[in-house]
């Protein structure tokens, strides 16, 4: 997430908006997102129903959920999804922001 709020204001002149569905309760949430400061929108999901929904993996090797990134166009149509393989695998903000802008043609 640290990525998406360095580049927050990059994301946001491309005319998009962030949401973030987190696995915490709301209480745990609200304070992580307070603690860090996060411009962009947050939602906690503690019984899981929108993580499920698109199938997020768990990976109790990697201590919980695996990340996951996806694009929802203007008429709430999935247009790409990625499914992490560990913490660390995350497209790069300007790999997002080339498909983001592919998306608009």
């Amino acid at each position: 997430m640290m990525q998406l709020h360095q580049n927050y204001d990059k994301i946001l002149r491309s005319h998009t908006k962030i949401v973030v569905i987190g696995p915490e309760d709301a209480n745990s949430f609200r304070t992580y997102w307070k603690d860090n400061d996060f411009k962009f929108y947050g939602i906690p999901d503690e019984k899981h129903y929108v993580l499920n929904l698109y199938e997020q993996k768990i990976n109790l090797f990697m201590l919980g959920r695996m990340p996951a990134q996806m694009l929802v166009d203007k008429k709430g149509v999935l247009r790409y999804i990625h499914y992490g393989r560990s913490m660390k695998d995350i497209p790069e903000i300007s790999e997002m922001l080339k498909l983001i802008n592919s998306l608009k043609n």
